[in-house]
């Protein structure tokens, strides 16, 4: 009967204890799941680097084609050169255009 009561006593005392001991035993399965979670992308996290590398693709591509019309504006003026790297400019584009995004 006095191991009941002393039982019941010391249950207060132990409740910190058993809070320890629950965190040290799922701490190892909160570690897995947070490695799962940052070892793979979301569909969310995929969707937005998709969209992130078609923006950058447009940029690069209005970027090219402003420098290909203004090396055609100073071919048309008669720079020889400028000609030339319109024509680069274009296959540049081209490759890009085609490129897998």
């Amino acid at each position: 009967m006095r191991g009941y009561v002393a039982a019941l006593l010391a249950a207060p005392l132990l409740t910190g204890c058993v809070g320890a001991v629950k965190s040290v035993v799922t701490a190892p399965v909160k570690a897995a799941g947070q490695v799962a979670d940052w070892s793979t992308t979301s569909q969310d996290e995929a969707d937005r680097n998709r969209g992130r590398a078609l923006r950058e693709r447009e940029e690069r591509l209005g970027k090219l084609s402003r420098q290909r019309d203004k090396a055609t504006e100073k071919c048309r003026n008669g720079d020889s050169e400028q000609c030339q790297r319109a024509q680069i400019l274009d296959h540049e584009i081209e490759a890009e255009m085609n490129a897998p995004y």
